[in-house]
């Protein structure tokens, strides 16, 4: 297996995951569909996620990810199969686990997870397509010792 994984660092955050446990956590849900794949993942700063969800999603406001499908012509032949962007806000995710009161290492870890799943087709707007993709994250972070979220959320 052969994963390319451009990490950008575009905000000043200090994070409490190092590039390694991203990389980690991005190759261990991209081996469910590929051998090999590549994809960008991006943390930003508030506004800049606040201008690409306004843009894209009509949504004057920061949220946690975001995650860009590739589209490429089909006829373009790559090394490693480009999937798309994910691009996150660690001054989201920190909010959220304060707020939510859950670790923050396992927000992270989950929200990582939850955008590469977009990259692989999966989503949530439907209850059944949103059980599917529910099944499949707390399948993965449990493998990787994570308490299901959902579980904790509820609480």
């Amino acid at each position: 297996m052969s994963y390319h994984i451009d990490i950008q660092h575009a905000c000043n955050d200090a994070l409490p995951v190092t590039d390694e446990t991203l990389n980690h956590w991005v190759t261990s849900t991209l081996r469910l569909h590929f051998e090999s794949a590549e994809i960008t993942l991006r943390l930003v700063n508030a506004e800049e996620i606040t201008e690409l969800n306004h843009t894209y999603r009509k949504k004057n406001k920061a949220t946690n990810v975001l995650a860009f499908p590739a589209a490429h012509p089909e006829h373009v032949e790559l090394e490693f199969p480009f999937l798309g962007d994910i691009i996150v806000c660690p001054t989201v995710l920190k909010q959220e686990s304060e707020n939510l009161g859950i670790s923050l290492i396992a927000h992270w870890a989950h929200i990582t997870i939850h955008g590469v799943l977009h990259l692989l087709g999966y989503d949530h707007i439907k209850d059944d397509d949103a059980i599917k993709m529910q099944a499949v994250e707390t399948e993965l972070l449990a493998e990787l010792g994570f308490d299901n979220p959902y579980e904790t959320e509820a609480n």
